[in-house]
């Protein structure tokens, strides 16, 4: 059953991933109105439709989707990157359903987002040499509890923040401009599941992928994969380009697969849980 939501209303939908997230909005949708907006940063990415899960083709034509497949597979991209593209949305003529599993996106929407400047190229380069540890060591107490430390990718941000403006990732924070758009103003529901279940439809996502074509979509980027790009580290890429490259059984892909996404999930709820206190729990009925 669908929440009570105004179809007036915003929407901010939340979960882990396999959750069912996109389920969701595209009933709401359909039933309401509006325009369903990515906010899943592997989603942004024209390379990976089946493996990523992206709204499928039919689904797209269908009901207006926004942000999606939309950039080429080495585009750099950020939370601010993606709160500049969100903004005009907003007030569009559509009403906007807002989903993903990106807990940093919908912080920047909803809490605020710090007006850093960019990072050089020369700094970048610079830490994607670097060991996380290296990195670790140099940052303040404060950045660090605000971050998952076992992200590369947030723990090389904030290295790249001090390192190109002499001040901590903590202190930019702290002088961040209001929200676009708070959970005050928005139906938020964040996705409350079972552990036990939500195991079981990650299992059985990965054949599910294979069945649908993830393989194919593998083998048109094998001579561009590079796992040092964003996009190629969408769960599932690193363990099909093992595979064909035969450096792993599919057997072996399928369970590293398996165990990444039970990870990433993992750390998206325990996000939710610290960031989303305000949000309204919602528990899929299937």
């Amino acid at each position: 059953m669908l929440p009570k939501i105004s179809p007036d209303q915003p929407v901010l939908i939340a979960g882990p991933t396999a959750s069912g997230k996109s389920a969701l909005a595209l009933e709401i949708a359909q039933q309401q109105g509006g325009v369903i907006i990515n906010a899943d940063a592997s989603q942004v990415y024209d390379c990976w439709r089946v493996i990523t899960a992206r709204p499928t083709a039919a689904e797209e034509a269908g009901t207006r989707h926004a942000l999606y497949g939309h950039l080429h597979f080495d585009a750099a991209y950020s939370a601010g990157h993606w709160l500049r593209e969100v903004t005009p949305l907003l007030s569009g003529p559509d009403r906007p359903i807002i989903i993903g599993g990106t807990g940093l996106y919908y912080t920047a929407l909803t809490i605020g987002m710090a007006e850093i400047p960019p990072t050089p190229a020369e700094i970048r380069a610079l830490g994607d040499d670097l060991p996380i540890e290296d990195m670790l060591l140099v940052l303040d107490v404060e950045t660090k509890s605000r971050i998952d430390v076992k992200n590369r990718a947030r723990v090389q941000r904030a290295w790249e923040v001090l390192q190109a403006t002499g001040k901590p990732l903590s202190a930019w924070q702290d002088d961040t401009p209001p929200p676009l758009l708070p959970v005050s103003a928005c139906a938020a529901l964040v996705f409350d599941v079972d552990k036990d279940w939500l195991e079981t439809r990650i299992r059985r996502r990965f054949d599910l992928m294979l069945d649908q074509g993830a393989l194919d979509e593998a083998k048109a980027m094998q001579d561009r994969y590079d796992p040092a790009l964003p996009s190629c580290r969408a769960i599932g890429v690193p363990e099909l380009m093992g595979y064909l490259n035969g450096e792993l059984t599919m057997e072996q892909a399928r369970e590293q697969a398996s165990v990444a996404t039970r990870r990433f999930a993992k750390r998206q709820r325990t996000w939710f849980r610290s960031k989303m206190r305000d949000w309204l729990p919602y528990t899929p009925t299937e």
